[in-house]
């Protein structure tokens, strides 16, 4: 949702216009892991020997399970915990805080440590926050009721005449004014259980959102709806990538990229797609 832009707007359609601008993939990262040592008795977290993640409330599978990012169950919970643990901070020192989407990529003193929250990399967030390396690469997807006039596009021409919606500041939107480009004005909605909510009852004709999160709503949350295809990338952007989100010039931005990439490197990160967001490579291409 799942789940860019901009000028980190705080809710409004009208800013969320203005904040999404293009994203850029970021396979390597800004900082270089700081010279204090990336362990957990060094590292200046917000709160002596606890880690702090921030994220959402609501947060939604595939990414969480239950709206309880403690548990350790979902996507990106379990890639928090992964994280963690190369830091150093076993389970029990991982603590959690809710902060809002748009909050939590405003400039200014974070209430977290590092925030999951299936945050895109972009050049224009760069700008407020700090971002690890990816630890998922994700692709925009458009989703509809059976019943809908777009159920069955096959092209992006094919959805120029929809009525389509996304949650605020996301890429999914970006994805509908940069990529599809609709004629009628794109809805926008300040969570996607408001833009799941005009999905069901015919506000709008289709919904973008990201892969894994097609799947879950297609097949657990929206009653009779499909997935009508994947969107190509924003344009100048060869890969959207999921990102770690940290304060500016947070002096913990290096040692997290560093845990994350061994985490790619050693298959963990692949292993814990495989648990938690299997199927989401099946959906038909829209160009």
């Amino acid at each position: 949702m799942p789940r860019a832009r901009f000028a980190l707007a705080v809710g409004s359609a009208a800013l969320l216009a203005l904040a999404g601008c293009g994203t850029a993939a970021d396979k390597k990262s800004d900082t270089k892991p700081d010279a204090f040592g990336c362990t957990a008795d060094k590292l200046p977290t917000l709160a002596k020997g606890k880690l702090t993640f921030g994220t959402d409330n609501p947060v939604y599978g595939p990414w969480f399970v239950d709206n309880k990012p403690e548990s350790g169950q979902g996507f990106e919970s379990a890639v928090a915990y992964a994280v963690a643990d190369k830091l150093g901070f076993p389970k029990d020192q991982v603590v959690w805080t809710r902060v809002t989407f748009n909050a939590a990529i405003a400039p200014g003193p974070k209430a977290y440590d590092i925030d999951i929250n299936e945050f895109s990399i972009t050049e224009d967030r760069k700008k407020a926050v700090d971002f690890s390396t990816g630890y998922y690469d994700v692709k925009q997807t458009v989703i509809a009721l059976k019943s809908s006039k777009i159920a069955g596009a096959t092209s992006i021409a094919a959805l120029k005449g929809a009525k389509l919606g996304a949650q605020v500041g996301t890429t999914s939107y970006k994805a509908i004014t940069d990529v599809i480009k609709p004629t009628d004005k794109p809805g926008v909605y300040n969570n996607n259980d408001d833009a799941k909510a005009a999905l069901a009852n015919g506000t709008l004709d289709g919904l973008v959102v990201d892969l894994p999160t097609a799947f879950y709503m297609t097949g657990a949350e929206i009653k009779d709806s499909v997935i009508v295809g994947q969107l190509p990338p924003l344009p100048g952007v060869q890969q959207e990538q999921f990102g770690l989100v940290l304060d500016k010039g947070s002096k913990l931005t290096g040692c997290v990229s560093q845990a994350v990439d061994q985490l790619r490197s050693n298959g963990k990160l692949a292993e814990l797609a495989k648990q938690w967001l299997a199927g989401a490579d099946g959906a038909r291409e829209l160009s």
